[in-house]
């Protein structure tokens, strides 16, 4: 077993929770443009198409035809989520799972949040609470609370994802470079003209945020 298998036998157990959460909130209209900022096409194609089309935006290309789902209107695009090259509320929909927390720094994740909301009518904006006692890249709890320099020495001995990775003090580096957990107040200060959602684990811990802007406020 991979890093990846283990991520691909749960995330999609929350992911269909959370986008029949997504599709009751935000109600997608079938003439509607969604913007999935770091998403990929798996994400719509595992459910029935509910809106016109779909633009998929990624650091990297997809292997992805879309000719072979052309009841998604799917297409994809390589670029920076924290500099989207779309007009003013150019998508009826703006959509992101679990990526604002990879953009590495604070003034970065401003700017992701900040591009999303200018480009967006409603938004969908998904991210793990830094919260949460388990930190979901490592797989591991308690971790992220410890200080960077801390975490560097752990990460890859005392964590699944040092013990299936193996990766290298770069890489090491690199993973601590590019994430950044958010927490609540920082959160609604991202998106200052959004629902603050919680998505909960047992009912109880809180496990991640949604930033969630309506009909209402994207007027």
């Amino acid at each position: 077993m991979n890093i990846h298998s283990i991520f691909n036998f749960i995330s999609p157990i929350f992911r269909k929770q959370r986008f029949a959460q997504f599709q009751k909130a935000v109600a997608p209209e079938i003439e509607e443009r969604v913007l999935d900022v770091g998403g990929y096409p798996g994400t719509w194609t595992m459910f029935p198409p509910c809106v016109k089309s779909i633009d998929i935006l990624n650091v990297h290309e997809i292997d992805f035809d879309p000719t072979s789902k052309p009841e998604y209107g799917i297409r994809t695009q390589v670029g920076d989520g924290c500099a989207l090259q779309a007009a003013e509320k150019s998508y009826d929909i703006v959509f992101s799972n679990s990526v604002i927390e990879h953009v590495g720094t604070w003034e970065r994740q401003q700017q992701f949040a900040e591009e999303i909301r200018r480009v967006g009518g409603r938004l969908w904006v998904q991210t793990p609470a830094h919260e949460f006692f388990i930190e979901p890249h490592y797989i591991a709890p308690f971790v992220h609370w410890l200080p960077k320099s801390l975490r560097g020495k752990l990460v890859r001995w005392v964590t699944p994802w040092g013990w299936l990775v193996r990766p290298n003090k770069k890489q090491v580096a690199d993973r601590l470079d590019e994430i950044r957990l958010i927490r609540y107040g920082e959160m609604k200060a991202l998106f200052p003209d959004c629902e603050i959602l919680r998505e909960r684990f047992c009912g109880v811990f809180t496990k991640s945020y949604i930033a969630f802007r309506g009909y209402d406020a994207a007027c």
